[in-house]
């Protein structure tokens, strides 16, 4: 597959992952032995948060610096959800002899890696499907960027188990969230597959604030749905709109409010099956 148009434009996020894992360094050498201990998502403290993030470089540095075919499989009969958050349990259980100290300095390691393994990449580097955007295969760059997202979510997820704020609002400062907001949008196609709507039908998000965009998924005559420019875009109201503000829309890309909570929080006109639809929108596995 070459034409990727339904998913929109490319983003490029090369320039991003080393002052991320900056980021994510100055936050793990600051936190307190009782802040490691802290639980960061369900079931995980913020020590496997960062466990898990090495095991995503050691993943992906593999995967598309060394073309390693090796790694965990399947069960027979097991759903890719649950394959994969199996797998991220296992390594976590196996990393847990690592000591914050060192677990550190590894990130700082394989951080500087995976920045110049994807500023490298180019057209035949092997990439990974995008699941929950329906790619597969996927373009390098929407891997890419799902790679870059994972990383600032999981940091941000780390920020608020420790008290401290997530990096969403203009008060924060310049930060990538614009790049991680276009990112999670590209999921709309596939989060609309279900919605029946005739060819042409149009749904407007968007998503205000500084980090914000606007993103108009449309029908088409053969059944999915694209996020390709449409010509008429301008042309009449479109059949749904939905407006998130940034802290809203990043939280339930992520699941970490569910759909009704975000749907009574947004701003919505037009069809209510559309909007509805909308906010039943996942951009991860992990």
């Amino acid at each position: 597959m070459s034409d990727f148009s339904w998913l929109g434009p490319p983003i490029d996020t090369r320039a991003l992952f080393g002052p991320e894992r900056a980021r994510l360094l100055d936050l793990l050498r600051g936190l307190t032995p009782a802040e490691w201990r802290a639980e960061a998502v369900p079931g995980w403290s913020v020590h496997d948060l960062a466990l898990h993030l090495l095991g995503d470089d050691y993943a992906r540095l593999s995967h598309l610096r060394d073309s390693h075919p090796g790694g965990p499989r399947p069960r027979p009969g097991e759903a890719f959800e649950a394959f994969i958050h199996r797998a991220n349990r296992e390594w976590v259980e196996a990393a847990r002899r690592l000591s914050p100290a060192m677990l550190v300095d590894t990130l700082e390691l394989t951080g500087r890696r995976v920045a110049d393994a994807w500023a490298a990449a180019g057209p035949g580097s092997p990439v990974l499907p995008v699941w929950w955007a329906g790619a597969d295969p996927a373009p390098l760059w929407l891997d890419r960027a799902r790679d870059f997202t994972e990383y600032w979510t999981h940091r941000q997820q780390i920020r608020l188990a420790t008290g401290r704020a997530a990096e969403d609002g203009p008060e924060a400062g310049p930060h990538p969230l614009a790049e991680v907001l276009d990112t999670f949008m590209r999921a709309l196609p596939h989060t609309l597959r279900t919605a029946t709507a005739a060819a042409g039908t149009r749904v407007r998000v968007a998503v205000s604030g500084p980090a914000g965009g606007v993103w108009t998924a449309t029908a088409t005559a053969e059944g999915p749905w694209t996020l390709a420019a449409d010509p008429a875009d301008t042309a009449g109201a479109p059949a749904a709109e939905v407006e998130f503000d940034a802290p809203t829309a990043w939280r339930l890309c992520v699941r970490a409010i569910d759909s009704g909570t975000a749907l009574a929080r947004a701003r919505t006109s037009g069809d209510p099956r559309l909007a509805e639809a909308v906010c039943r929108i996942v951009s991860i596995i992990r």
